[in-house]
């Protein structure tokens, strides 16, 4: 007599394989399982969701700092004493750590709506780990050399936090495919309360958030102020060499309505321009006085000081990646150029009748000019023939001495404060620029410059809030930015708001209905009905999961003989077999 051996009968599941395999290395059915994932793999979930969420805030901060990465490149060479620009490899593997995590996040996210069992390859593992902690040394070191540019994220938001609540709003709703998935199951436990109030909570403080958002972009557009002024602060130092003649005369072809540089004073009274506490980063002076390139720049006299060259670095090292777009011309200009004079530049500015923003170095104690600074700047001022009210210099000290001159304070201060020491006028960090501060200072008719501005973004945030003048490194970004690059009224806005989050909450409940509705159909099949049922129709995937396990539980109780089953008819078992087993 033939005995007949019940076989299964797998259908093909390319896209569970594909999932499994590239996420735990499991390309076999019999390695996959639907039970419970273990409390060790859900660790490895949690490393992975805490690993993408730093990751995603890594991003976004990257992403706002480029307004400030020449400020970056310059923290580390103040401390390594070597330029070079630092941002490319951070951009670089943070790039590709984001799409790995993001990658592996999203296979984890199929695991649990297919119902799969979690399990991390252990490549994955070490890649997770790895990447978590290249970030939070990151983190740390960014916060070591750069700890305040963390601001930029808060200033960010006044810009993107509509954006960015919407696209929140979509992933969460998605999301909730997943919990309701998790929630509604059969068994109950208190760990899914816990899950759906965790989820509830979130919601209800995405659906709040608009309420704390401050966003000066949105506001009635006839009320917005005129453009504000450009300054090109050392001149256009992405285009030509900061603080040399060739980059002042590029911010003025750019748009710049006034210019900015940051003077010195020679050891013979000659004031200059220069950033730097050293000349080793802009000039050749480690070729030309090697054994004084560590001096201070200010104790070098202006004759050693115009034999250095000040451009030859900017083609060597090409600091913004701009070198590639200059001509032959601009290029032998920019090779020649040498250390710029306060004197040269005021008379540029007097012939393109523009305003000059003064940052005045203090000398060190025992420099020769350390008492005389600032008659030494009053006098290349007067020679220039540039008209004093043209003239803003910072910081705001020796003001009674200095009366002619128009000074700016670098400071914030109130505005009692300001009537006090009778200053009109502020330069400050965008950072330290809150929107009710500007509104403030714009009531009581105070000057405000922010900077250093060199994203649309930022300028267009600052436009809004009615910032008069902002100081840029790039004055030919800004000059593309004729409007700002989004306006919205304040009912458009709400009305964009309330409707995304009635949607949300719509879709939401819609899925826990429908995954509710799902499980209790699943639950409501026995193993008689589908046997009985088995002849008549194809099987679901859920129906054909327990016949299998039906199947199995047969032949674990030995009733696999050819009596049992003989019991079915000749051509109904054949029938049967080609739904769930074969002959």
């Amino acid at each position: 007599m033939v005995k007949h051996q019940p076989l299964q009968v797998y259908e093909k599941q390319l896209f569970v394989s594909f999932v499994t395999g590239i996420y735990g290395c499991r390309w076999k059915r019999y390695q996959r399982s639907q039970d419970d994932s273990s409390k060790w793999e859900c660790t490895w979930f949690g490393l992975l969701c805490s690993s993408f969420f730093l990751l995603l805030f890594w991003s976004y901060f990257w992403l706002v700092a480029q307004n400030d990465s020449n400020e970056f490149n310059w923290s580390v060479y103040n401390r390594s004493g070597e330029w070079r620009d630092e941002t490319i490899p951070i951009l670089a593997s943070t790039t590709v750590g984001i799409s790995y995590i993001t990658f592996l996040m999203i296979l984890a996210c199929f695991h649990i709506s297919l119902g799969q069992q979690l399990n991390l390859y252990w490549v994955h593992k070490i890649g997770l780990l790895a990447t978590l902690i290249t970030t939070i040394s990151g983190v740390i070191s960014v916060d070591d050399i750069w700890g305040d540019e963390w601001d930029i994220v808060l200033v960010s938001l006044q810009s993107t936090a509509p954006f960015l609540h919407i696209g929140a709003l979509a992933v969460v709703t998605a999301i909730s495919w997943l919990v309701a998935g998790y929630v509604v199951r059969r068994e109950r436990s208190n760990f899914q309360v816990v899950v759906l109030l965790i989820y509830v909570l979130i919601l209800l403080a995405l659906y709040l958030a608009p309420l704390t958002f401050t966003c000066p972009c949105i506001m009635d557009r006839h009320s917005l102020r005129p453009r504000p002024e450009i300054i090109g602060r050392r001149g256009a130092p992405m285009l030509a060499p900061e603080n040399t003649m060739v980059s002042f005369n590029r911010a003025l072809q750019q748009g710049a309505g006034s210019l900015e540089a940051d003077v010195t004073v020679s050891v013979d009274g000659v004031p200059f321009l220069m950033r730097d506490r050293t000349m080793r980063r802009t000039t050749d002076v480690s070729k030309v006085f090697p054994a004084r390139q560590h001096n201070d720049a200010s104790l070098f006299n202006w004759t050693e000081i115009r034999s250095l060259n000040a451009g030859q670095w900017f083609l060597e090292r090409d600091p913004y990646w701009t070198v590639d777009t200059l001509t032959a011309k601009d290029r032998s200009r920019i090779g020649n150029q040498t250390v710029c004079s306060l004197l040269e530049l005021l008379r540029l500015a007097a012939r393109a009748n523009s305003s000059v923003l003064l940052n005045i170095n203090r000398l060190p104690p025992a420099h020769p000019r350390h008492r005389s600074w600032f008659m030494d700047t009053l006098w290349a001022v007067q020679k220039a023939g540039i008209s004093q009210k043209r003239v803003t210099w910072t910081p705001d000290t020796d003001r009674g001495r200095v009366r002619q001159l128009q000074q700016s304070a670098c400071e914030k201060l109130s505005v009692e404060e300001m009537r006090r020491r009778g200053i009109t006028s502020l330069t400050l960090h965008y950072s330290k620029a809150s929107h009710k501060d500007i509104q403030e200072y714009l009531a009581n008719n105070v000057s405000l410059t922010v900077y250093a501005v060199n994203e649309p973004w930022l300028y267009s945030i600052l436009w809004c809030s009615g910032v008069p003048s902002v100081s840029s490194d790039a004055p030919q970004v800004l000059r593309k930015v004729p409007y700002p690059i989004w306006l919205m009224g304040q009912n458009a806005y709400r009305f964009i708001w309330i409707t995304s989050d009635l949607l949300s909450l719509a879709i939401v409940l819609v899925i826990f209905s429908f995954q509710k509705w799902r499980m209790s159909g699943i639950q409501s099949y026995n193993p008689e009905q589908i046997m009985l049922n088995a002849v008549g129709q194809r099987p679901s995937r859920d129906v054909n999961t327990m016949k299998e396990k039906l199947i199995f539980s047969e032949l674990n109780n030995g009733l696999s003989s050819t009596e049992e089953l003989s019991l079915y008819p000749e051509n109904d078992y054949a029938r049967y077999s080609h739904g769930g087993l074969s002959r």
